[in-house]
């Protein structure tokens, strides 16, 4: 339980982060390598993957966050680059502070007024060191490019006191060497104005009016530091709060404005404040991520492409070995065959689909990959094919594929229900013929579970339901099974021989008594 000191302010249960070293000098504190708590937000349902992941790459024990998608794990800053090669995590960020039981107070206004007295009483001093290594840590630097905060109710980016605006004179940095030095300029240390300058409404130095613009340099005086630009977003999920999204980043952004005399701005910010709200859990933290990092693999969009994070977690599931052949019978922009050919390179991919667009896109992000790769020096080729094929009809040898991955049609924005009772039976047969007998696997995604679950209780001469996750996927509750084929022999099973009544003709049942069947 979190206590209260003589202030009211609440004690923290952990703080963000902790140096390694007492004693070191400000002149040293840059090198120094400190302990941080790192939160990653990860594809909803494969947190265990993502901290599996988290033990096998970098050694760190990953801790779930009672807020579904996200977890946290602590590691040393000579680390810091490792973290942005995870395949499973969306966004990374720097944990400031973090409550595991914030009290609320019972009225909106007494509960604002705390989180304004937040802002200033926070350690921000090396969360903001870890966010200079991140960003030094880039070789180039482009604008920020990241969306706004995700839509949706209670967890929405939001604003603050008054909105920024875009700076048009923003200069881009090419170099490591040159980020640096920008770094080195911006001013990150909590300030006051001093006597004689310029002082805007929110209380910052007045230097956007100035003819040197942000780095203002008089002759005989040291250049004054470059304003930061940031901006605040509140991510809140609960239905007892006093308080909107909106409220809380507003109070606590106008806090940190006034307190570090930074510049709001939505657009072109240069640091991003996180606040997260879940029940009582409270985590303030800074990202380290300017987009998404599931946007690594995909240049050629479908309307139903998979984030890379996803396929990362439906591949770890399979477990790939080496040699083993891996098929996507609907391979849609092939997100899931080139998500594994790059991290899984000894086993082998076939990516097909009956829609002559979605090959073309694959072809097409294979080929953007290949060429990222060779302008790295790396090996350009990649363990892939793709083919135009009828799912229904594959043109493969029997018990042929070692593991089958796909993200099957919801009904939704691909196909339809109705359609999805005539799909699903025929597919499943298809893929559990050219799966091997006894050690065959498939990983199936989709959001029409009383049709999937119907098709699989009439094959249980081939497949076995093994596993099941719960994801999240665009705000739709889907499943992702893990099937394991059966040593039965395909066209020896009761499945094989008798074709279901529905799929004879002139005997089809409608679509409304077929769902009824499942009820």
């Amino acid at each position: 339980m979190s206590s209260q000191d003589s202030e009211g302010q609440q004690c923290p249960l952990a703080v963000g982060v902790e140096t390694s070293s007492q004693s070191a000098s400000d002149g040293e504190t840059d090198c120094e390598v400190i302990t941080v708590t790192i939160g990653a937000t990860v594809p909803t349902g494969f947190e265990n993957t993502a901290a599996e992941e988290v033990q096998e790459k970098i050694g760190a024990d990953a801790t779930i966050s009672k807020d579904r998608g996200r977890i946290y794990f602590q590691i040393t800053t000579d680390k810091l680059s490792q973290v942005h090669h995870l395949r499973s995590v969306d966004n990374l960020f720097v944990v400031v502070e973090e409550y595991d039981n914030y009290q609320f107070k019972d009225s909106k206004e007494e509960t604002l007024e705390d989180l304004q007295k937040l802002a200033s009483k926070l350690p921000w001093t090396n969360a903001l060191k870890v966010w200079k290594l991140n960003t030094s840590l880039k070789k180039k630097r482009g604008p920020h490019r990241r969306p706004q905060g995700p839509k949706g109710k209670g967890r929405r980016g939001r604003n603050f006191r008054d909105r920024g605006k875009a700076n048009k004179d923003d200069v881009e940095t090419d170099t490591m060497e040159t980020v640096t030095a920008e770094i080195e300029k911006l001013q990150l240390e909590p300030q006051a104005p001093t006597t004689g300058q310029g002082v805007g409404e929110a209380g910052s130095p007045d230097l956007e009016n100035s003819p040197l613009g942000e780095q203002q340099e008089v002759e005989g005086q040291e250049p004054v530091p470059k304003v930061l630009k940031f901006r605040v977003t509140c991510s809140r999920a609960g239905d007892k709060h006093s308080f909107s999204s909106n409220e809380a980043a507003r109070d606590f952004g106008g806090a940190v404005q006034d307190f570090f005399l930074w510049k709001a701005d939505m657009t072109k910010f240069d640091i991003e404040v996180l606040l997260n709200i879940h029940n009582v859990e409270v985590v303030i933290g800074i990202a380290l991520t300017e987009e998404s990092l599931h946007r690594r693999n995909i240049t050629h969009f479908g309307p139903t492409t998979l984030r890379s994070t996803l396929c990362y977690g439906m591949l770890r599931l399979s477990k790939p070995q080496a040699s083993d052949v891996i098929l996507d019978p609907m391979c849609g922009t092939g997100a899931i065959p080139l998500e594994g050919a790059i991290e899984w390179q000894q086993a082998f991919y076939l990516a097909g689909d009956n829609n002559d667009m979605a090959v073309s896109r694959t072809v097409n992000n294979i080929c953007h990959i290949q060429k990222k790769r060779l302008d790295k020096s790396s090996t350009p080729g990649l363990p892939i094919d793709t083919v135009q094929w009828d799912l229904c009809h594959l043109p493969m040898r029997t018990s042929s594929v070692d593991i089958i991955i796909t993200d099957m049609p919801f009904g939704k924005r691909m196909g339809s229900r109705k359609n999805n009772w005539d799909l699903y039976p025929p597919c499943l047969r298809e893929m559990a013929r050219v799966s091997r007998p006894g050690s065959g696997k498939a990983v199936i995604l989709t959001q029409d579970k009383k049709c999937f679950q119907k098709a699989i209780s009439r094959m249980g001469g081939l497949w076995r339901k093994h596993h099941t996750v719960w994801v999240n996927v665009g705000g739709l509750h889907a499943g992702v099974f893990l099937l394991k084929r059966t040593a039965g022999i395909f066209g020896q099973t009761p499945e094989d021989v008798r074709e279901p009544l529905e799929e004879q003709p002139g005997k089809e049942k409608p679509a409304e008594e077929r769902e009824n069947e499942v009820k």
